[in-house]
């Protein structure tokens, strides 16, 4: 009898262990359905909701017509008012140079330099391309590696690069650089990024001696163009030059000196100029509503809405987030006991802009938050601020 119970208790055994390992296989199963259904119930964290009539404000540039007249004017040859672009002919490197006859605004109708000429037809050709694409499109972003970054590659023999720059110092001007000691660091990254030709010698242990890139505004093309050759570069003739336009009539300046820059001399994208003009105005006009409480529509009096402009910092930082993967910032803030420029003696800071609206915008990416107007095709780098 002993025999016959042993091969049916072992039989008996093995279905146990069976039934065991079938039910550990269904609870397991069980709890994978469960967390693949709760992952995809929860998603990913819902977009940041943005005030609708801070983002319908921000989207209307009060100064559009008058600049769109001012544009027709400068493309029917009308240079009245325009100071010393009043005659084209009598710019200073062409004294030497006459026009057969003058139309009623001043301007050379038949010119014998074919050279001058030559430089008028590629005002109007610029100035035509810039006004037709100024326009809003978030996803411009996505192409600042190709406009900006691709000509400084090819100009430093990198055919065929695309990548960004491992690493990205914007460094203002701002006075509390001084003393700060972040020169080594502000050298340490790939690209380093200056603003509107600030000086650099005899500050280097603040801000570094490293520059790959002069970010400047076109008001410092203006002054540039007096000197002779046009000279621009208190960096280098190989230091590559990003210019944004504050006046149309700078098309002449860049007419003229783009042909006898060594290194790349790029205008910033339109579209980009407008995305920088709504991000910075979006945030004044937060800044406007929460602080003083007063309507909307007040601000474009306290802010002069038709001169209202974002820094040249400013649009240096966006430059950076487009073709960097990392980001530092050096030189952005301001102290009672600081001086505005730490290369100068200036201390007052200029009402077009609103640098403190800038400022909470600089603390937004930090923060990494979502920023409005951005493309959502678009990754924010990792932003880090210095003071």
């Amino acid at each position: 009898m002993k025999r016959s119970v042993r091969p049916l208790f072992s039989i008996l055994i093995l279905i146990v262990f069976a039934a065991i390992i079938s039910c550990r296989t269904a609870v397991r199963r069980g709890f994978s359905a469960l967390q693949l259904e709760t992952d995809v119930s929860v998603g990913p964290p819902p977009a940041p909701v943005f005030n609708s009539t801070l983002l319908k404000f921000a989207a209307i540039d009060v100064g559009e017509a008058q600049l769109k007249q001012e544009i027709e004017r400068l493309l029917d040859g009308n240079l009245a008012g325009q100071g010393r672009y009043r005659s084209f002919a009598t710019l200073r490197r062409f004294n030497h140079l006459d026009a057969r006859s003058r139309s009623s605004t001043g301007l050379p109708v038949t010119l014998r330099s074919p050279r001058l000429y030559r430089y008028w037809l590629e005002f109007r050709r610029v100035l035509q391309d810039w006004s037709r694409n100024k326009r809003f499109q978030p996803d411009i972003m996505l192409e600042l590696i190709g406009q900006v970054k691709g000509p400084i590659d090819l100009h430093n023999g990198l055919v065929g690069s695309d990548r960004r720059y491992a690493s990205c110092a914007v460094v203002g001007n701002s006075g509390i650089l001084l003393k700060s000691e972040h020169g080594e660091l502000i050298d340490s990254h790939e690209a380093v990024i200056r603003l509107n030709n600030a000086r650099i010698d005899s500050f280097q242990h603040d801000v570094g001696s490293k520059t790959s890139i002069s970010f400047v505004n076109s008001n410092i093309l203006h002054f540039c163009a007096r000197r002779e050759s046009c000279f621009c570069h208190p960096y280098g003739v190989n230091v590559p030059i990003v210019m944004y336009i504050c006046q149309p009539v700078h098309f002449l300046d860049y007419a003229l000196c783009n042909s006898t820059h060594k290194a790349p001399l790029l205008v910033t994208d339109p579209r980009f100029d407008v995305l920088c003009g709504r991000i910075v105005k979006y945030y004044s006009l937060k800044r406007f509503v929460e602080e003083t409480g007063k309507p909307i529509e007040e601000w474009n009096s306290v802010h002069d809405g038709s001169m209202f402009h974002y820094s040249s910092g400013m649009q240096a930082v966006m430059l950076a987030l487009g073709i960097c993967d990392k980001v530092s910032i050096f030189g952005f803030g301001k102290l009672a006991s600081a001086k505005h420029h730490y290369h100068t003696n200036q201390r007052a800071e200029l009402h077009l802009h609103d640098y403190e609206a800038e400022y909470a915008f600089y603390r937004d990416l930090v923060a990494g938050q979502v920023i409005p107007f951005l493309s959502n095709k678009f990754k924010i780098p990792p932003v880090v601020v210095y003071q």
